[in-house]
C-alpha cells in the first residue's frame, strides 16, 4: 500500500466508522477507517469480514493504544492482513511501532508538535496526521493552522495528512497545494446517506454550525481527560456533574484516583451511542468537528469524496 495515493482518510468515529461506512469509502477511492474504540477481537473479526464482504479495496483500522483489547485486535488485524493502522489516544514507542509494521500493515499516528512528529519518524512512522483543535470527538489544544505551519512546513518530504476543520474542497487543495498529502475528515461523513447516525441526530446536525460547538475537559488537573468537542446539549453539564462526583468521591477515599479516571472517561462511550445511534439530542454525546457547517444535507459517501477531491 501506498498512502500517498490516498488524498481523503476517514476519521474514526466510534459507532459511526462501521463497515458500511468504511466499505463505501474506501469503494470511492479514499482510504476508509474502522473505528475500534468499543471492540474486543471477536468483534472486530466479524467487522473485518463484513467489510470485505462489501469491498476488495484497501482500508485502515483505527486501533486505541492504551485499550485493554490492544494485543488482541492487533492479532485479528494481522490475521485478516490488514494493510494500515492507525494508532490513536497515545505516541506509539518505537516497539509499538516495529510491532505493528511486522504484521506487513503501514503505521500512522497523530502529531500535536513538530517534535512529537519528528519522534514518531525516528521510531519508524509511516505517516502523521496532524489534527487540529477543530476537529471533533477528542482533540488538542491547538488548531490547525498552527500545527500545519509547525509540522506540515517544517517536513514537506514526509507524508502528512491535515485534519480538523477541513470540510471544504477548496481546503483539501490549499492543504496539498501547501505539502500535505492529503486531508483526514470525519464531520464531513456523519450524515452521509451510508452514515448509521440516527436519522433525527443526522437532521440536527445538518442545521448546526460551528458556534455550536464547544469543547469540554477536565475540572481538575489531576485528571488526565482528553478534551472532547461535541455540539452543546444536556450531556455537557452531565459530563461536568459525573467529574464533580468523581472528584468528591476522590477526596472522601471512596474510589482511586485510577477508578475516578475510568468513571469520567466511561461517561461518553455510553452517551455517545444514546446520541449518534438511538438520535437523544438531549443527553446524547453528539461529538462533531467545526467543519459541521459544511454539512448542510444527505449525500452519499462516493459524492463527498468526488466534491473534496474535486479541485486536486
Amino acid at each position: 500500500m501506498d498512502l500517498k495515493n490516498y488524498k481523503i482518510v476517514g476519521g474514526a468515529m466510534s459507532w459511526i466508522s462501521d463497515p458500511t461506512l468504511v466499505a463505501a469509502m474506501a469503494n470511492a477511492g479514499a482510504l476508509g477507517v474502522l473505528a475500534t474504540g468499543a471492540m474486543d477481537g471477536p468483534m472486530l473479526d466479524l467487522a473485518l469480514k463484513e467489510i470485505k464482504q462489501k469491498t476488495d479495496r484497501d482500508f485502515a483500522v483505527n486501533l486505541i493504544g492504551i485499550s485493554p483489547h490492544y494485543n488482541e485486535l492487533l492479532k485479528v488485524c494481522s490475521d485478516h492482513k490488514i494493510k494500515a493502522i492507525i494508532i490513536a489516544a497515545t505516541i506509539p514507542r518505537r516497539d509499538k511501532i516495529a510491532q505493528v509494521k511486522a504484521i506487513g500493515a503501514k503505521v500512522l499516528a497523530f502529531a500535536t508538535s513538530l517534535k512529537i512528529a519528528q519522534d514518531l519518524i525516528k521510531n519508524g512512522i509511516d505517516a502523521i496526521i496532524l489534527e487540529g483543535n477543530e476537529a471533533g470527538g477528542h482533540v488538542g489544544m491547538i488548531s490547525t493552522s498552527i500545527l500545519i505551519q509547525d509540522i506540515l512546513f517544517n517536513l514537506p518530504d514526509f507524508p502528512i495528512f491535515v485534519a480538523g476543520g477541513i470540510g471544504t474542497p477548496e481546503m483539501v487543495k490549499h492543504c496539498i497545494a501547501m505539502g500535505a498529502t492529503g486531508c483526514q475528515l470525519g464531520t464531513r461523513f456523519v450524515c452521509s446517506k451510508e452514515s448509521p447516525m440516527h436519522e433525527k441526530t443526522k437532521q440536527f446536525y445538518i442545521s448546526q454550525q460551528a458556534r455550536d460547538t464547544v469543547v469540554v475537559g477536565a475540572l481538575n488537573p489531576i485528571f488526565s481527560v482528553i478534551p472532547v468537542r461535541v455540539i452543546k446539549n444536556k450531556a455537557v453539564d452531565d459530563f461536568y456533574d459525573r467529574q464533580r462526583q468523581a472528584i468528591k468521591l476522590l477526596e472522601n477515599e471512596e474510589i482511586s484516583l485510577l477508578d475516578a479516571q475510568m468513571m469520567i472517561e466511561h461517561f461518553w462511550s455510553g452517551s455517545l451511542r444514546r446520541g449518534v445511534i438511538e438520535g437523544d439530542l438531549e443527553y446524547g454525546s453528539l461529538m462533531a468537528g467545526q467543519s459541521i457547517s459544511f454539512v448542510k444535507g444527505e449525500e452519499t459517501v462516493h459524492e463527498i469524496i468526488d466534491s473534496m477531491v474535486s479541485l486536486i
